[in-house]
């Protein structure tokens, strides 16, 4: 175990400082992006010998969780950035070279839509399409994109073949003025467009490989950490942003509860109807905690035994963690209810981790219904539908 954990929690005043600064710029300032790198926090999960720590998966969620609980944005970059050195650790080692050779803070950002089209051609494609929501793109050098492999004539066939593409920051333009929304505005998730780029075949990554434990196997990475599927591992890092806002939006609303008092006189902090979605909330919250963080390690557990995680074992953990982000979700709603007209008030932090909260809720990784559908079908011996985030 490393110390990240408690650094983050050492530059917490920091982060909550800049969270108004970071909504109006609509990216994280870079200075709070230095101290989250001083931390060690994006080294967590690069391997050894690129300068990483090759660390426990659930020390990466609980350190995402600490900084989401100061700063939800810093929180969620914290995640997706974070998460990318995994997928890079068992890539071509020529790639791995490029990107952390020279320095091993390198920060990589996605996403992995595949709204790509990538043209086979003579050692690689040539890639072109336009990605929305590409989260803390202007702090980092290298993206992963995904896409669609196509024909000669730009035909993806009647089996379209998903691919992973990671390019330079050559290779790609941020769009500047495509990041307006109501929440998680400092996170600078914008667009980003390439335009008939030439990846290399080096650098393109095949996703199935990613699940089943195979491309880790190949690349001779023999670390747990790499044998757990793509599935659980980015969408762990979107559940761990997640609750880490609740966290915050918990210790908001308790700060501003201890000293509140009611225009009839009467201290907040001794009414009963508080003090029960206080402790309903408090409990959820670590349930959901607990439940995302002893499935990890459940996964470890299994890993000692062989070197793959099954589809049924998956399954159970993608239900889990968009149930634990629902949870946590549910709690907010109910102290927020409870936290009276002060706490709409646009300077209150209550609210804004209400509104972050909610906006994370939207990611894909959180959308709780096809999951559940899926495991249901697997459970009863049906195929699952394509596209599912499992």
């Amino acid at each position: 175990m490393t110390d990240v954990v408690q650094r983050v929690h050492d530059i917490g005043s920091d982060l909550e400082g800049i969270n108004t600064e970071a909504d109006e710029q609509r990216y994280l300032p870079e200075t709070a992006m230095k101290q989250l790198s001083d931390t060690g926090l994006f080294r967590l999960l690069q391997p050894k010998d690129f300068g990483g720590e090759e660390a426990h998966l659930c020390e990466f969620l609980e350190s995402v969780m600490a900084v989401g609980s100061h700063s939800p944005s810093a929180g969620w970059i914290s995640g997706v950035v974070g998460v990318h050195p995994w997928e890079l650790a068992v890539t071509d080692r020529r790639l791995q070279e490029e990107i952390w050779g020279q320095n091993p803070d390198t920060l990589v950002a996605s996403p992995y839509a595949p709204f790509g089209r990538a043209k086979v051609v003579e050692g690689g494609v040539v890639f072109s399409g336009r990605w929305p929501y590409s989260t803390g793109t202007d702090h980092c050098e290298w993206i992963i994109l995904g896409g669609l492999l196509t024909d000669a004539e730009g035909d993806v066939g009647t089996v379209p073949e998903m691919r992973h593409f990671v390019l330079p920051r050559s290779d790609y333009e941020i769009v500047a003025d495509s990041w307006y929304v109501m929440g998680l505005q400092g996170t600078g998730s914008r667009d980003v467009i390439v335009d008939e780029a030439f990846i290399p075949d080096y650098r393109i990554v095949y996703p199935p490989g990613l699940d089943d434990g195979s491309t880790a196997r190949e690349m001779g990475r023999t670390d747990p950490l790499y044998a757990i599927p793509f599935g659980v591992v980015f969408s762990g890092a979107i559940t761990a942003g997640t609750l880490g806002i609740a966290e915050g939006a918990l210790k908001a609303f308790t700060d501003y509860t201890r000293d509140r008092v009611r225009v009839n006189g009467v201290k907040v902090a001794g009414d009963p109807f508080q003090l029960a979605a206080l402790g309903e909330a408090t409990a959820d919250l670590d349930a959901s905690r607990r439940h995302v963080l002893s499935d990890i390690e459940r996964l470890y557990d299994i890993l000692e035994t062989r070197d793959h995680i099954t589809l049924d074992e998956r399954l159970v953990v993608r239900s889990n963690q968009v149930r634990a982000s629902r949870r946590a979700v549910d709690a907010v709603d109910r102290l927020f209810a409870h936290a009276g007209a002060g706490s709409l008030r646009l300077d209150h932090p209550l609210q804004a981790f209400w509104r972050d909260l909610h906006a994370g809720m939207n990611h894909v990784c959180n959308v709780a219904e096809p999951v559940y559908q899926a495991y249901g079908l697997n459970l009863f011996g049906q195929p699952i539908p394509k596209g599912v985030y499992v």
